[in-house]
């Protein structure tokens, strides 16, 4: 794992999308082919813009799959991650992708992750855009997680910290409005991409970060397994960063510009409803 600062989170998220890009052009050019995760949520805004934006990427050779999506939530809502990731990343792409895979929740989730699990399954992910949870969760595998679930998607519960921060973040009339199941992608399955980029901002975020990084690999900390993965890039802003210490592989962006990194390969603020319309 490698962690990489920089001043703020719009640096920090190009940083990521620029990093995550060029990993896609290199499966693009390595199999004809790429397959990459999206995350959705507040911390995700910039990287899916920034992302969005990259030149010279040949999209119609990308399949795109997304981490996790509301049990019984319909798609017309402001909080489905489907019309997310729709709104604010696949209709913005200069071309169309390969493919999209949106996880439906309205009906039998348990079928549904069932049916895109197979599909991933003959589509090994070659990058994994990923946030963290200000309860430390990954995807939606709130804590204590399951490190041990093979089935690339499963059927979770929403501890009370992760539906607070939904309600937090503005997706949400009220608490009770938060769905208390959802799908999501399994911690195995994160595992298993060839790169990970996960993209933290905000001082919200700053305890979890800490205790994911510098922290015990443990189930109480579900982002903590990124410590285990060779090719995981974690890039944050200061306030995320803050109470990281020194030392452990943190490069802050003054030294990133003379010291080499290994292959390459952010939550913002509370948002106001309005704007996640």
């Amino acid at each position: 794992m490698h962690v990489s600062v920089y001043d703020d989170k719009l640096q920090a998220s190009s940083a990521a999308a620029a990093d995550g890009a060029e990993r896609i052009r290199q499966a693009i050019a390595a199999r004809g082919q790429a397959n990459i995760v999206v995350a959705t949520g507040a911390s995700q805004f910039d990287l899916c813009e920034q992302l969005a934006l990259q030149a010279d990427l040949n999209w119609n050779r990308v399949s795109i799959f997304h981490l996790d999506e509301y049990c019984g939530l319909p798609i017309s809502h402001p909080a489905s991650f489907r019309l997310y990731l729709w709104e604010r990343f696949v209709r913005r792409l200069p071309v169309p992708p390969a493919a999209f895979y949106p996880l439906n929740g309205e009906g039998d989730a348990a079928a549904e992750c069932e049916r895109v699990g197979a599909i991933i399954r003959q589509h090994p992910v070659d990058v994994a855009f990923v946030g963290i949870g200000e309860n430390g969760h990954l995807a939606f595998n709130d804590p204590p997680a399951d490190f041990h679930v093979e089935a690339p998607y499963h059927v979770v519960q929403l501890d009370e910290d992760c539906r607070r921060q939904q309600y937090d973040e503005g997706w949400f009339a009220s608490l009770e409005q938060v769905p208390r199941q959802a799908l999501s992608m399994s911690i195995r399955q994160i595992m298993t991409s060839r790169a990970i980029i996960c993209t933290v901002p905000d001082e919200r975020k700053a305890r979890a970060v800490a205790a994911a990084l510098q922290g015990p690999v443990s189930p109480e900390v579900p982002a903590s397994i990124l410590q285990t993965h060779e090719q995981a890039t974690v890039y944050l802003d200061q306030p995320a960063a803050s109470l990281l210490t020194g030392g452990d592989g943190v490069m802050r962006r003054n030294d990133a510009a003379a010291s080499p990194a290994p292959p390459r390969t952010a939550e913002p603020t509370p948002v106001d409803h309005s704007t996640v319309r």
